[in-house]
């Protein structure tokens, strides 16, 4: 079965064309073609997502991408130009993102995917961006964008991590896609905290991964400077165990030799949610003490942007571990663009690594794209025995959650 795929729900427009069959248990892709086309130059002016710029990059990109991906599948030969006459549908299924996201740039991907389907007769399935961000950890695919891979059976109960600009939540899952979100974010999401910080110390448009930079090369620094004052022995720590699991006797590592301290918001909560809104303002707040940004000097920020990730990630690793060890996960899955920080992965798998088996997607797909979305898409169609919904039914929804 040859399945399109079309993501659209915020700044990114993905379509990709796999080849799937199997179960939902047991599936395998090979990638066709696969076209992801961002739009963060464009943005950059505005320090973060223009919706209406975005709407109408998607309904400029998607045919450009289309055509693209069919002429990569050698399935061009199928359609004409204005894709109204065919010698056979190119596909035998569509999938679409109608939710969370942007709702504006969501239609864009819902309208332009519908017409297709109509135009070919091929059945349209809606997909949900987080259950693509789940299945996102076993998607492969190399510099030529060709690929194969299966969605093998994990061990259950799992849980998912799924961390970007606009989510943080933690998706309980006892029986395979069959999911409970048992903790989230109560106002902004991780990702848009690193922006956002970011945006405050002057770095540019996306922040997260230039705050990340910064904090991994001060925390070189830190090390270093440890090394020279603490004998070899007392720094032979894995990653992770200054995360101790018991509240009452949790200290962060940082006291010893940091210049700088931020709160670690809910931390000690007992339930599994998320604050990130008082983080960033507590930065904010710490930056107008020092002054004018343009006259702080650069090794005071990248102190800041160190502790500032510091305190994000311990957070994140804290809840997952007390969920993990909760309900007895036996698998860990981690998607969502800040899934592919550096410091997260290295503390989550020195904390929980030894216990049950984490997967995280390559780089290349921890963002949006198009192939998450066709992996869900195709194993929600196998989960409801090929049965889809009639196309005029689906709608966009900016505050799906997943159920």
């Amino acid at each position: 079965m040859k399945i399109l795929s079309i993501e659209t729900s915020c700044d990114d427009t993905g379509v990709t064309i796999m080849e799937a069959s199997g179960g939902r248990t047991n599936a395998t892709f090979k990638i066709l073609a696969h076209a992801l086309l961002s739009q963060i130059k464009l943005h950059i002016p505005f320090g973060g997502v223009y919706p209406a710029l975005a709407k109408r990059e998607h309904e400029k990109n998607l045919p450009i991408l289309l055509e693209q991906v069919l002429k990569e599948a050698h399935l061009d030969k199928t359609v004409r130009q204005d894709l109204t006459v065919m010698k056979k549908p190119p596909v035998d299924l569509i999938a679409v993102t109608y939710g969370p996201g942007l709702e504006m740039c969501l239609w864009e991907g819902i309208v332009f995917a519908k017409k297709l389907a109509e135009k070919w007769n091929v059945p349209l399935i809606p997909v949900d961006h987080m259950e693509g961000h789940i299945f996102s950890v076993f998607g492969k695919k190399n510099k030529k964008n060709r690929g194969s891979f299966t969605v093998k059976k994990v061990k259950t109960p799992a849980l998912s991590l799924l961390v970007s600009g606009g989510h943080t939540q933690l998706v309980l899952m006892n029986k395979w896609m069959e999911y409970k979100i048992i903790g989230e974010t109560l106002d902004d999401a991780v990702g848009e905290a690193f922006d956002k910080v970011g945006r405050m110390l002057g770095l540019p448009y996306p922040g997260g991964p230039e705050i990340s930079k910064l904090a991994e090369t001060e925390r070189t620094k830190e090390k270093q400077a440890l090394e020279k004052s603490i004998p070899a022995r007392s720094l032979s720590v894995p990653a992770g165990t200054a995360l101790a699991l018991d509240p009452s006797t949790y200290e962060t590592p940082r006291s010893d030799y940091f210049s700088f301290a931020l709160p670690r918001p809910m931390l000690h909560t007992k339930n599994f949610n998320f604050s990130y809104s008082g983080l960033k303002t507590a930065v904010l707040y710490m930056l107008q003490k020092l002054g004018p940004i343009e006259t702080i000097p650069e090794d005071t920020k990248n102190k800041i942007a160190l502790e500032f990730e510091n305190a994000a990630i311990e957070c994140l690793v804290y809840k997952t571990t007390k969920a993990v060890e909760k309900y007895n996960i036996k698998t860990l899955l981690v998607g969502g663009g800040v899934s592919c920080n550096t410091h997260l992965q290295r503390e989550l798998t020195g904390v929980i690594g030894k216990k049950v088996k984490i997967l995280f997607p390559q780089r290349e797909l921890s963002g949006d794209n198009a192939l998450m979305i066709g992996i869900a898409g195709y194993l929600q169609y196998m989960k409801n025995k090929r049965k889809v919904p009639n196309p005029e039914t689906i709608k966009a929804d900016g505050n799906l959650k997943l159920s």
